[in-house]
């Protein structure tokens, strides 16, 4: 574990992704600012391109990158020398000294806390608003471009399909996302609480994504009558602005005109992608001189900020980012304690379930080995036999002679290897590596193993289900010419 691993868990030994590992790596909300988020903010035409190259990262087998407003995460599964992550972040976002930039803000968790961590995510119990929706389908987001790319295979898939089915218990069996809270709702909080009432406040919203949907919803709720939405795609402002016209005076600023017009609203509530500034201090500056000095309000959920820090220095003018909301997102967390400690139980369970269905993967290979040399064996004897089996009859053995030999034969193997499979199956869900030791050793498998190979007959073996799931061995046996 590195110096910067930021979990309050001790780590763990146990297996997690066959002779691989585990690792994710990132900041977030709680750790790094806005400032450098914004530097590691991943765009959505770039996500792709990102995730594609950190499965190109040496030591990595396969790779997720999720990015959003409150987090940037790498997740991967690597080879047994860990990637070097740390230098992927450098490398892509050409960070000036990152061990002094970067480092002092990055979590790591690698295996079981790792699992933990991302069910934590996608349950929404690690966001800034506790219960928020938002985040599950941004991690599902993540994975189809993963996928999409090829660089999701058998172990992060497996991680992610249960990830997601958490979420999904989490959201059904606690309370904690019945209320519709989202950055945007607190947002709108945030404005609430700055004039006590938003009737007869303009709003300007700029952007007009999923987040601006969601703060215009809210402000029709809080008594906004007018509300103002620009966008560069207008067409997506007009979709927007027709959802609530029947409920307030909806209008729709051709973006050209953004700074002409912003000075009449009171309050602006800004989310786009921009990769740059969209208002300034010297823009600030015009529209406090227009309004006659009453005071304008900015609340910038963006990330990279769309709101220069600078403006907030422009006399008259009150800037809020989305780390400021976090205040107003703690009272929201007070509130869905109770709600929180039910899904950290149920996470905690399904941390501990999804371990033991990994730790079943040691297994595979004694049952398989064991039950294959035991099939060899039966075979093997079998064929001794039949001469035996020739003489004590005048002709040979019929089909439904052989199948009956062969009924016996299979079944008293297979119940004399039950209760060691059992035996195997238990120690590897328990995570027991002493006593699977003890069994390869004991039935000396790699021997058996060697031994089946040499005595196989020509026949391929069938496809089978997983062992752990079908213990039946398959069989070999064609009747003997």
């Amino acid at each position: 574990m590195t110096d910067f691993f930021m979990n309050d868990r001790a780590p763990t030994d146990k297996p997690s992704m066959g002779s691989g590992s585990l690792l994710l790596f990132g900041v977030n909300h709680k750790t790094a600012p806005v400032e450098l988020r914004e530097q590691l903010a991943i765009p959505a035409d770039r996500l792709a391109e990102a995730t594609r190259s950190l499965a190109q990262t040496p030591g990595v087998r396969e790779a997720m990158v999720l990015s959003t407003c409150n987090r940037v995460e790498l997740l991967v599964c690597s080879e047994s020398a860990a990637p070097d992550l740390l230098g992927f972040f450098n490398d892509f976002f050409a960070l000036d000294n990152p061990d002094a930039v970067l480092k002092p803000h990055v979590y790591e968790y690698r295996d079981h806390e790792a699992v933990r961590h991302l069910f934590r995510v996608a349950s929404s119990l690690d966001s800034m608003v506790v219960g928020e929706p938002q985040i599950l389908g941004q991690v599902k987001e993540a994975y189809s471009v993963a996928k999409s790319v090829g660089a999701v295979q058998k172990n992060l898939e497996k991680l992610l399909q249960n990830a997601f089915n958490v979420a999904k218990r989490v959201r059904n069996e606690t309370e904690i996302g019945n209320s519709s809270v989202s950055i945007a709702s607190i947002a709108v909080d945030l404005a609430e609480k700055i004039f006590g009432s938003l009737q007869n406040k303009k709003v300007l919203l700029v952007g007009a994504g999923k987040m601006s949907e969601l703060a215009a919803r809210h402000l029709v709720q809080r008594g906004a009558s007018s509300i103002y939405v620009a966008n560069r795609t207008q067409e997506r402002a007009e979709r927007l602005a027709a959802q609530f016209r029947s409920q307030f005076a909806g209008h729709v600023v051709p973006f050209n005109d953004l700074y002409a017009f912003a000075d009449r609203a009171d309050i602006v509530i800004t989310s786009t992608g921009s990769p740059e500034p969209i208002f300034r201090p010297e823009h600030a500056a015009k529209f406090i001189h227009r309004r006659r000095n009453r005071p304008m309000f900015f609340i910038d959920i963006a990330v990279p900020r769309d709101v220069d820090p600078a403006v907030n220095r422009v006399e008259g003018v009150f800037l809020y980012d989305i780390d400021d909301l976090q205040s107003v997102a703690a009272s929201n967390r007070t509130d869905r304690v109770k709600e929180a400690a039910q899904a950290e139980a149920i996470i905690a369970v399904e941390v501990e379930r999804y371990q033991r269905l990994l730790n079943t993967l040691d297994a595979i290979p004694v049952i398989r080995n064991l039950q294959q040399s035991a099939e060899t064996m039966r075979q093997s004897e079998l064929r001794k036999a039949e001469s035996k089996l020739r003489g004590l009859a005048a002709e040979p053995l019929s089909d439904a002679q052989w199948s009956a030999v062969e009924a016996m034969t299979k079944a008293l193997m297979n119940k004399f290897l039950h209760p060691t499979l059992q035996a195997i199956k238990a120690a590897a869900a328990e995570g027991d590596s002493e006593r699977l030791d003890t069994f390869r050793s004991t039935f000396d498998i790699q021997r058996a193993a060697n031994y089946t190979q040499a005595h196989s007959v020509s026949a391929e073996p069938a496809k089978t289900t997983d062992p752990i799931l079908d213990p039946e061995p398959t069989s070999y046996l064609e009747k003997p010419s």
